[in-house]
């Protein structure tokens, strides 16, 4: 059997495509491996956390006029208005905005991409950091509605506790994940 030189090219070639295309099924296959490795629950949890983030994000827009903020300042500091607003307003889309953008990052957080990761976790922080405020360095006043500043607190915590769930289970399936390979 001969083979010319233009069969012999033909064979390698052919031979090159179908290493290409296995390099490119591997890699996909490993993608797929990461985000089977993410449980159920724990995706389940990441969604419901950036719902409620997103959800307080939302609310928090309406805050000052649903609960009369201006009413408890004397109307002479305009200055102190303005300044209240816009930090409500900035720390509003702030939350709202991170937390959408990662429901939309989704499957990068479940391929544990590493920086969708470090977002989450910083938001993760946020949270943590709302919650250990309403808890020990200044928690909400009792007045005048007792309901709403222990659902507030108990809802920091709890959200803050999911999170940290989330964002350990994360970390810790990217470092098995990549000491597997």
């Amino acid at each position: 059997m001969e083979f010319g030189e233009n069969g012999l090219e033909c064979r390698l070639m052919r031979c090159t495509k179908i290493s290409n295309y296995n390099k490119n099924e591997s890699k996909h296959l490993q993608k797929m491996n990461k985000e089977k490795s993410i449980k159920v629950g724990t995706k389940i949890i990441y969604y419901i956390t950036l719902a409620l983030s997103t959800l307080v994000g939302f609310w928090h827009f309406f805050v000052p006029h649903l609960y009369n903020w201006y009413d408890y300042l004397p109307m002479q500091y305009k200055t102190l208005i303005v300044g209240i607003d816009y930090t409500n307003l900035c720390f509003s889309l702030l939350l709202f905005g991170n937390s959408l953008v990662l429901i939309i990052l989704a499957k990068s957080a479940f391929t544990l991409n590493f920086e969708t990761l470090v977002f989450y976790t910083f938001l993760t922080a946020v949270w943590i950091f709302r919650a250990c405020l309403s808890t020990f360095i200044e928690p909400w006043p009792l007045e005048p509605i007792p309901a709403v500043a222990i659902g507030q607190l108990v809802g920091a915590v709890v959200q803050a506790l999911l999170m940290v769930f989330v964002t350990t289970k994360l970390w810790k399936t990217r470092a098995r994940v990549k000491y597997e390979r």
